[in-house]
């Protein structure tokens, strides 16, 4: 469905970088990532879990690598997934130079942990001598302690000035190929920090709301955080850290975006909540087509409400659309058009090959 004007978020104009294949920045697509959980140098449960996050549509995959055995998996991990790296690194500058030979296409340094400048313009040459971009991950968790001596605890103020230091630092050592992140756990210190920092600089912008928390309340966070600063016109890549499985952040930074129309992916659902009204069992209903639905890659979208309160109207700006009706007459719908009425118990089988179908013409 064309998306109208008033349904456009305007984004600042940053630099563009490169991730690997992946451009970030600029006019390039709001990028999504996720991070995995397996111990990096199992490299078989590792390159599993990578691949497994690129088939939900990870677009870039960040790994840990706290020692020397890690960054040695690389060179294995590397060659066996199509996305590109990012090698997490903390405290320990030299598995930022080790990674970077090994095959990452990024490295993520904690200027709070790294070291000194001279460790961190280590890192750069490493950067410039194997072609890998670089992320500035500011913490709140992790200031360096002159800066909290300074501000005496956390703040947007003593984030930003982590970051653009070491922005400083890189400009200074004609470096230019990296993005920043200025995160917290805290929703409010994330968005003030993002918006002093995006005033600052039009680097590209690392977007997420750090141990933002399990599933739904961590989702809940950063749907707030992250949505807000993208409704602003700010960000360039997104991470929706959660403690749960690593798909799980994937579908929900692909919601985020496709909430805000800034990007497609799969089945965008639209449904209601059900109530005395419903001619069918909408949660029940819903919940089937998500799992038999999420193989889908194709951008569609798919109204299933449970009455004719709203149900037409949903119908009119959807792809495909289901209504409720009385006595076990519901109605389907083709681009708001009325295609055919449809029992109870085949809505599941009816909507599933519509959308099927609306894929494979898509495809080709």
């Amino acid at each position: 469905m064309e998306v109208r004007p008033h349904r456009i978020i305007k984004r600042k104009k940053t630099k563009t970088i490169t991730v690997g294949n992946i451009s970030v920045g600029g006019n390039s697509p709001i990028s999504v990532q996720s991070m995995t959980n397996t111990l990096t140098h199992d490299t078989k449960s590792t390159i599993k879990q990578i691949n497994n996050l690129e088939e939900k549509g990870a677009d870039i995959v960040r790994v840990s690598c706290p020692d020397q055995e890690s960054t040695e998996a690389l060179k294995i991990i590397t060659k066996n997934v199509n996305v590109p790296i990012v090698a997490d690194i903390h405290f320990h500058y030299k598995r930022a130079i080790e990674a970077a030979k090994f095959g990452a296409a990024c490295l993520r340094i904690n200027p709070g942990n790294i070291g000194s400048k001279e460790r961190i313009l280590d890192v750069v040459k490493a950067a410039k001598d194997f072609g890998c971009s670089i992320r500035v991950g500011v913490n709140s968790g992790s200031l360096d302690k002159n800066l909290l001596e300074k501000y005496k605890e956390p703040c947007p103020e003593a984030l930003v000035e982590s970051a653009m230091y070491n922005v400083k630092l890189f400009e200074d050592n004609n470096f230019f190929n990296f993005k920043i992140s200025v995160k917290s756990s805290d929703v409010l210190l994330s968005i003030k920090s993002y918006e002093l920092l995006s005033d600052k600089c039009d680097y590209p912008l690392h977007l997420g709301i750090t141990e933002a928390g399990g599933l739904l309340a961590g989702s809940i966070k950063s749907s707030i955080g992250i949505g807000h600063l993208l409704m602003k016109g700010i960000g360039d890549t997104i991470r929706v850290s959660l403690s749960a499985n690593p798909e799980e952040e994937i579908k929900a930074g692909f919601d985020i975006l496709k909430s805000l129309n800034l990007r497609s992916r799969g089945v965008k659902i639209i449904s209601c909540p059900s109530c005395a009204r419903q001619a069918f069992p909408v949660i029940e209903t819903v919940k089937k087509l998500e799992e038999k639905l999420s193989h889908i890659k194709q951008p569609i979208t798919l109204s299933i409400i449970g009455c004719v309160v709203n149900g037409p109207g949903e119908a009119s700006q959807t792809e495909i659309g289901l209504t409720g009706g009385g006595n076990d007459n519901n109605l389907l719908y083709l681009s708001g058009i009325p295609h055919k009425k449809v029992i109870n118990e085949d809505i599941i089988s009816q909507v599933v090959k519509l959308v099927e179908d609306k894929a494979k013409e898509k495809k080709i």
